[in-house]
């Protein structure tokens, strides 16, 4: 009986683990993804979600422009259909872009076909409304298995997750998103945050907005330079150019 017990304790508690790396930014259980490079390192990578965003992405790129800071950016591809220029704005002004699917589901319970259909719609959009072929990927929610990080592959994607987040998606105070960010910050780190809400065009990113203003002197003050996430693959591989942003 004490077996039986410790059995089926085993497998709950592989269960659980399991479970928690379909969603864990960290895990690479499920295969190899990008989430930054050694820890110390003095490079940090601003990524921003969910865009693109009327008005606080054209807000973000005038505080990052005055900061002379690059990001990546991460949309989807409804919004591009609705704002085009948008994409457009934020490729003229140097950062890069990434895809985060079309309509942001939770690609842990998505089947094969809808996957691949999120994916490649949103690639195709990309191109056609930023002229830019990228071949970053994340995942919405961070979420994904085996199944669906060997999909990005087959469309010649690169999953990049994240090490540091400041929860903006809490809807909390700029202070609240600024804490967060600094008590994780160690250098070599992906940063998480939002432009945009995958629950509606519009939202506001305001905190967002303001925070970011906030952390790049403080983060500059610390040491860090700040690097797209094209530039951190590049740096983590010396000598070598990955192809993850080009001309369509």
């Amino acid at each position: 009986m004490l077996a039986n017990v410790i059995a089926a304790t085993g497998v709950a508690a592989a269960a659980c683990a399991a479970g928690y790396q379909t969603m864990s930014p960290t895990g690479q259980w499920y295969g190899q993804t990008f989430v930054g490079v050694p820890r110390g390192t003095p490079q940090i990578a601003l990524t921003y979600d969910d865009g693109p965003n009327d008005p606080h992405t054209l807000r973000l790129l005038e505080v990052l422009n005055k900061h002379n800071v690059h990001a990546t950016f991460f949309l989807i591809g409804k919004y591009l259909e609705i704002r085009p220029d948008l994409a457009r704005a934020v490729v003229n002004a140097g950062h890069a872009i990434g895809n985060h699917s079309f309509s942001h589901p939770n690609l842990i319970f998505a089947s094969a076909s809808r996957t691949r259909e999120e994916l490649d719609r949103c690639s195709q959009i990309l191109r056609d409304t930023s002229g830019m072929e990228s071949s970053l990927f994340r995942p919405p929610f961070g979420g994904r298995h085996p199944g669906t990080l060997k999909i990005a592959r087959s469309l010649g994607l690169k999953p990049i997750m994240w090490r540091v987040t400041g929860y903006d998606w809490r809807q909390k105070p700029s202070q609240y998103i600024e804490h967060k960010i600094r008590a994780q910050l160690r250098g070599g780190d992906v940063i998480l945050l939002h432009d945009g809400s995958h629950l509606v065009f519009g939202a506001d990113r305001a905190q967002t907005v303001i925070a970011t203003d906030h952390l790049i002197p403080w983060c500059k003050t610390q040491g860090f330079e700040f690097v797209t996430i094209p530039e951190m693959i590049e740096r983590a591989i010396p000598g070598k150019q990955l192809p993850v942003l080009s001309r369509a």
